[in-house]
């Protein structure tokens, strides 16, 4: 019998990563099935879980198994399987829920877009128009059931983040904040929770900020919010003293995203901030998830790509501004600050 307790070889190393998107997957059938709710109660009989989430049990077995391999899930005698810490985030009802991410991670569409990598490699275009025929966003305005998801994923990557910006970069200092292509709403919402005399401005696609209302609404925060919809690369809300763009920049091309700064810059009242969340690329040798992030940026969109602080300081600049300070956060993303040159 192998001893759990040995370290890995190199070679249990390397067998691990390549079948790294078999987890994936697994832990995407989870939250599909909403396991991870039906186990907050403590450690579940697979057939009381089958039956739950209508699912074969001899099959839910296996994929609980597997997922107890892997550390998300905890297998107890009587084939009975409880969360692990990690598991906690497959949870729908706690804060920093990653659900909604493990579902696009294991979907369909995502997937067939990663079979292009190499395409995307050897000429250096998105993967997505090779798979499907046109840019990820023209697609999803024709397929409102994946751009849905894709919205929640968001959403989930928010609730990872937000906590982490509110409590890192101190926004007591502004009056009118404008989050632009800020989704349904969560970022924004958790700043004016936490900043009770500002006011806030929502602002992506139409048919985006339609599903904004009732998070708002939740958070008790829409009587302090604009929902407004349009295209950032045309016009933004002007006179606002802060614009935030969360997991924006990172979508766009050097100069779509020349484009869109400077019409915040313009936008801005005096002596105003832009304040940028992204993830920032390290130096080399240091370990980071935006190495694996620029990735999937290299698959998904076109020209897009994880910066460094020197390079989103020469973005900046570009645009008229001035990259002033870099504020880092409990979570892998920074706040970049950035004001008129």
């Amino acid at each position: 019998m192998t001893d759990p307790q040995r370290a890995l070889s190199p070679s249990d190393v390397f067998t691990q990563l390549i079948t790294g998107e078999c987890v994936a997957h697994c832990i995407s059938a989870a939250a599909h099935l909403g396991l991870a709710d039906f186990m907050a109660r403590g450690p579940q009989p697979t057939d009381e879980l089958a039956h739950a989430c209508d699912a074969h049990a001899p099959s839910l077995y296996r994929l609980c198994r597997a997922l107890a391999n892997a550390g998300v899930f905890e297998e107890h005698e009587g084939k009975r399987f409880s969360l692990t810490p990690v598991g906690e985030f497959l949870r729908t009802d706690v804060p920093g829920s990653m659900a909604a991410t493990a579902k696009m991670f294991g979907e369909r569409w995502h997937s067939v877009v990663w079979t292009e990598l190499l395409h995307s490699v050897r000429t250096g275009e998105s993967a997505f128009p090779k798979a499907y025929g046109e840019g990820i966003f023209e697609w999803f305005r024709t397929h409102r059931n994946e751009a849905e998801i894709f919205n929640d994923a968001m959403t989930s990557f928010s609730s990872t983040t937000a906590a982490a910006v509110v409590g890192a970069y101190d926004f007591s200092s502004f009056t009118r904040l404008a989050d632009i292509g800020g989704g349904h709403g969560f970022l924004l919402a958790s700043i004016l929770e936490a900043t009770p005399r500002l006011r806030g401005v929502l602002f992506d696609l139409p048919q985006v900020v339609h599903g904004a209302k009732d998070l708002l609404a939740e958070r008790g925060v829409e009587r302090r919010c604009e929902v407004v919809g349009g295209d950032c690369f045309k016009t933004v809300p002007r006179g606002c003293d802060a614009y935030v763009m969360k997991h924006v920049i990172h979508d766009w091309s050097d100069e779509a995203c020349t484009t869109l700064l400077r019409l915040c810059a313009e936008g801005l009242a005096p002596g105003g901030r832009i304040l940028v969340v992204e993830h920032v690329i390290p130096p080399h040798g240091v370990p980071s998830l935006a190495k694996i992030i620029d990735i999937e940026m290299l698959v998904m969109t076109h020209g897009d790509y994880e910066r460094t602080e020197a390079e989103f300081a020469e973005l900046f600049g570009r645009a008229g501004l001035r990259l002033a300070r870099v504020v880092p956060t409990e979570s892998p993303v920074e706040v970049l600050e950035a004001v008129r040159a």
